[in-house]
């Protein structure tokens, strides 16, 4: 385990919104969009993974992961940044999460230690978060520590997002490509993507549109707040931003979830292009922005 810092127990002081408006005024943001997820049909995901222009698009890979407990998944991932994008297919990945209309949500810390200052307000809040390590596989069978995490419910119908810190020894792991330290504690998203987003149109997630049941609604809400977004509340939707990257989340029922939209920001200005890639369409541009519909 890595020492905190003290200014976490400070952090950790600081009361959670309780309603329904935005954050409070002045919190510290302890949370990042990090990435998110989907599992799509076959053809969208074969689409994804063999189409030249994805290629062209982003900085894209992919890659099939060996993580805790031998949960194995392949996913396609599209990276910028400090954001990120990953495709499934149906089967890519083993249970519901594998499962057509599945998504997942992960939020990070760029400071180390701030997720125990997460987990201090969530309990403040009346939550009860379970605390789990997630390991990565590189091949040789001697899973490296990832990052800590922390969920609110293990149990959902389609959608699960979580808390998320990366770890000092995969940092340290020549394997895992990351860049050196910029400052004391630095566990951050630029620190854990590579830089191959500088030669690629993509820059970073804008916004994301997951459509999720209100049970697993009503267990995100809680990570948004304790996170420090501005969380805005409305009938059957809510948004979350601050930090650089939307989040709406809109209220259907079973049978209707899923990642729906995706936007990024662009490393430069182009002209309209338009990708169908199976049942999705990647329109991008004109300027410095793509939209991303499924």
């Amino acid at each position: 385990m890595r020492i905190r810092r003290l200014f976490c127990m400070i952090l950790a002081a600081v009361p959670v919104l309780a309603g329904t408006g935005t954050a409070q005024a002045g919190e510290q943001q302890l949370l990042y969009y990090n990435h998110a997820w989907g599992t799509f049909d076959r053809a969208t995901a074969d689409a994804v993974e063999h189409s030249p222009y994805v290629k062209e698009f982003a900085n894209f890979e992919v890659r099939t992961t060996t993580g805790a407990d031998g949960k194995v998944w392949t996913g396609r991932y599209l990276r910028g940044r400090e954001t990120y994008l990953e495709i499934f297919g149906v089967g890519d990945v083993g249970g519901q999460d594998g499962e057509l209309g599945a998504a997942g949500l992960g939020l990070s810390t760029e400071r180390d230690g701030d997720v125990d200052a997460v987990k201090s307000r969530l309990v403040a809040a009346g939550n009860t978060p379970t605390e789990f390590l997630q390991t990565r596989d590189f091949g040789d069978h001697k899973p490296v520590p990832w990052f800590d995490a922390l969920l609110i419910t293990e149990t959902y119908d389609r959608f699960g997002a979580w808390a998320m810190e990366f770890r000092d020894e995969y940092f340290a792991d020549p394997r895992s490509q990351t860049g050196p330290a910029r400052f004391p504690g630095d566990v951050s998203r630029e620190r854990y993507l590579p830089d191959g987003y500088k030669d690629k149109l993509m820059r970073d997630v804008s916004l994301i549109q997951i459509d999720v049941t209100a049970r697993d609604l009503a267990a995100t809400v809680p990570f948004l707040r304790a996170g420090g977004f501005f969380v805005r509340t409305e009938p059957g939707r809510v948004v979350a931003s601050k930090g650089g990257t939307t989040m709406r989340f809109d209220e259907v029922a079973m049978g209707h979830t899923g990642l729906k939209r995706v936007e990024f920001d662009l490393n430069r200005a182009v002209r309209p292009h338009v990708e169908w890639l199976g049942t999705s369409t990647l329109v991008v541009g004109p300027g410095k922005r793509a939209v991303w519909s499924f």
